[in-house]
């Protein structure tokens, strides 16, 4: 193998900018022609490749989104989109590419392999830490502590005007962002995909709060909680605590931004090169993953399709530690 190439795809994660700075000096380590593809799986279709170059990567090993930017191409759905994309690396010499990214972007290179052949290799950059096959994905450290410095300040407000506050983080189909940072914030209650929590529930949890003579409250909420959003749930609070005042925060795309953390700095860092080093073993159509702190790989239709459970311990330390 002498040319690899490397795209960002799918939402931006801090740490991305870190795992690209990887590939890159790894691949030229070890002596590779090593390619950045622009705007994910659209610039590759388009050829919008350029040759890659040690101080291509300099200085952005602790900056957020990603220099590749990152972009939805409905194109590459379409047979006819990938085929371009593979006739794109084909007419470079391109043998192997790297892909950073979560379960959207694994599909793309999934299909990528099966239908052209084309070398794959995944490193996991999302923040949801919702890919089977890792402990942790790229940017989801970052993405936590950037909620619970947001909570730590929204308890200031709650405790010196005694409100109950509900804060929405992100977790479309996963609560790991929401559990974490719930445990870290000293949260009363928290609401996840993965499990049903009734509004009973929260209201009752609550009243035990203000029974034990809790005068502020936090409500953490996974966006993609089958109550609703957290406008949605504090309504419905609201029916059954008429007396108390309740406010909303929506963290939103706050927490994809940012400087990533030293955790995740380090975390894409290794992945980066594993990924390198994968291809060079000939691995292919496979994730760069971490293990009780080991590198292992695991196939992309494994990373994809299998389920990643949320500890239900973690979601028994927020009822006891609210107490």
């Amino acid at each position: 193998m002498k040319k690899i190439a490397v795209l960002t795809s799918g939402g931006d994660a801090p740490g991305m900018n870190a795992c690209l700075r990887a590939v890159v000096r790894g691949g030229l380590y070890h002596g590779l022609d090593v390619y950045g593809v622009v705007r994910g799986y659209d610039g590759l279709i388009r050829g919008d490749l350029y040759k890659m170059k040690s101080y291509s990567v300099s200085n952005i090993v602790g900056q957020g989104g990603t220099i590749l930017k990152s972009a939805r191409s409905m194109e590459f759905k379409t047979k006819e989109g990938r085929a371009k994309a593979a006739e794109q690396l084909r007419a470079l010499g391109i043998e192997g590419l790297v892909v950073i990214g979560g379960d959207g972007t694994f599909t793309g290179a999934n299909l990528l392999y099966n239908e052209h052949g084309i070398k794959v290799v995944g490193a996991p950059g999302t923040i949801d830490n919702d890919l089977f096959g890792t402990d942790f994905t790229i940017g989801y450290d970052t993405a936590v502590n950037t909620a619970l410095d947001a909570i730590d300040k929204i308890r200031d407000t709650a405790n010196s005007h005694e409100r109950l506050f509900f804060v929405e983080v992100m977790g479309r189909d996963s609560g790991y962002i929401a559990v974490q940072s719930a445990i870290g914030g000293g949260a009363e209650k928290v609401m996840v995909p993965e499990t049903k929590t009734t509004i009973d529930d929260v209201v009752s949890s609550l009243q035990k709060g203000w029974d034990n003579e809790k005068s502020a409250s936090i409500v953490i909420t996974a966006e993609g909680d089958s109550e609703g959003s957290a406008m949605e749930i504090a309504a419905k609070v609201k029916k059954h605590c008429p007396d108390k005042d309740i406010k909303v925060t929506t963290l939103g795309h706050i927490q994809r931004g940012g400087s990533p953390s030293a955790f995740d700095r380090i975390l894409a860092s290794r992945m980066g090169i594993a990924a390198v080093e994968a291809l060079l073993e000939d691995k292919s159509n496979v994730m760069v993953g971490i293990v009780n702190d080991k590198l292992v790989y695991t196939t992309l239709d494994d990373a994809i399709t299998k389920e990643k459970p949320l500890n239900t311990d973690l979601l028994k330390m927020v009822e006891i530690l609210s107490i």
